[in-house]
């Protein structure tokens, strides 16, 4: 085994060295992680939701169906299933945009859009005339988020909803 002797003018220098490392980079710079540039997931993503803020549906829809192709277990999946669906709604395909939603809330029911989703199906729900299948998902988004922006829709869209019915049940009497 042989032994490693330093002189005091290579220790010197090795702290010195250290010394000029020490001001140029802390120790949380050596061990964080190196700043990431978005993926092309990501940027691909941010590229189609332009074209739905450029209300060109068409062309966001189908960007939104080429991102899930080819990113289908990217974190951003359940939001590009969602805003097909808008898609689909604001081109008034209600059939397609309901199941864009169904999808939405079967196979990512931990989706930050989950809500949303169960509230445009009552609202397709809603416009399609179909009244009982519009107030459960109404009532749904109601209950299981209560604090949400879709509840706030939602109590106002069964309310509005009662308050006809009384009215109906008012002429009819």
């Amino acid at each position: 085994m042989t032994k490693t002797h330093f002189n005091s003018g290579s220790l010197r220098g090795v702290l010195a060295l250290l010394v000029l490392l020490g001001s140029l980079v802390t120790a949380s710079d050596l061990f964080a992680a190196p700043a990431q540039p978005p993926d092309a997931s990501h940027r691909l993503y941010d590229r189609v939701m332009e074209e739905f803020r450029h209300k060109d549906y068409n062309a966001a829809l189908a960007g939104f169906r080429f991102f899930l192709e080819l990113h289908a277990q990217s974190s951003l999946s359940a939001n590009a299933q969602y805003w097909m669906g808008e898609c689909q709604y604001r081109m008034g395909h209600y059939k397609d945009a309901l199941g864009s939603f169904y999808n939405v809330i079967s196979y990512y029911p931990l989706s930050q859009k989950f809500a949303a989703s169960t509230l445009k199906i009552g609202q397709i729900y809603a416009k399609q005339g179909e009244w009982e299948k519009a107030l459960m998902m109404y009532g749904r988004v109601a209950d299981q988020y209560p604090d949400s922006s879709e509840a706030d829709v939602a109590r106002k869209a069964l309310e509005a909803a009662s308050a006809k019915s009384e009215t109906v049940s008012a002429e009819l009497n």
